[in-house]
């Protein structure tokens, strides 16, 4: 929602000699982000906000074999047509889902220290950022149900229902914004991901995390 300052990077990294089919799932935004998602050919989709809610309605537009997650933040870096396609091409993952490496928008160093956190994260824990994309076939989405109409964590959700053992991570960056970590701080932001995931996992409703996650 409100994505206009970012969106139109997002959507123009995603052009080239890969044949994809661009959905974007608005939940009202009023700046122009349906503006620039339809002069980028994409097809727009409402629905009430929050980011569960909005994956879901994205994921039914168009009938292709394969679905990748994006957030309209995130910019795709060099190669990633080229890590879909190794990818997609090997029979044995269609069971599985991918991730992209995560890099944020900024030089500050603390940057590359929660990348590596980021990093750590989805290797050992099998919880990738949704910020890291995810791309996976059709049918393994509908058969774990997609992604549920949550307002935070609906990443966390669903990657604990891909299982760990079948992440797989895809060899190009998806660089996102870092507004909210120099906004927040590259310590305090982490602290407050970290404590609104502890109590995700301990069973807190959803939409209390996301008042303490803010925005």
């Amino acid at each position: 929602m409100n994505a206009g300052t970012t969106l139109a990077a997002t959507l123009a990294a995603l052009q080239g000699d890969l044949s994809v089919t661009i959905a974007v799932c608005d939940g009202g935004s009023k700046d122009d982000t349906v503006v620039i998602a339809r002069q980028a050919g994409a097809t727009v989709v409402t629905a009430p906000a929050g980011r569960g809610g909005q994956l879901a309605a994205g994921a039914i537009i168009g009938d292709a074999s394969w679905i990748l997650f994006l957030h309209a933040d995130t910019v795709l870096g060099p190669g990633w047509a080229n890590a879909v396609r190794a990818f997609t091409s090997r029979r044995t993952n269609i069971g599985k889902a991918g991730y992209f490496r995560l890099r944020f928008d900024s030089a500050d160093p603390r940057a590359r220290r929660a990348e590596r956190l980021a990093s750590w994260r989805a290797r050992r824990l099998g919880l990738p950022y949704g910020d890291q994309g995810l791309l996976m076939a059709r049918a393994l989405y509908e058969n774990l149900d997609g992604f549920k109409p949550l307002p935070l964590m609906e990443d966390v959700d669903f990657v604990r229902r891909v299982g760990r053992q079948n992440l797989v991570p895809l060899d190009a960056e998806a660089v996102t914004s870092a507004a909210r970590y120099e906004r927040d701080g590259w310590v305090m932001r982490p602290l407050r991901n970290l404590s609104c995931l502890t109590l995700f996992l301990a069973g807190m409703p959803p939409d209390l995390v996301a008042r303490l996650y803010g925005r």
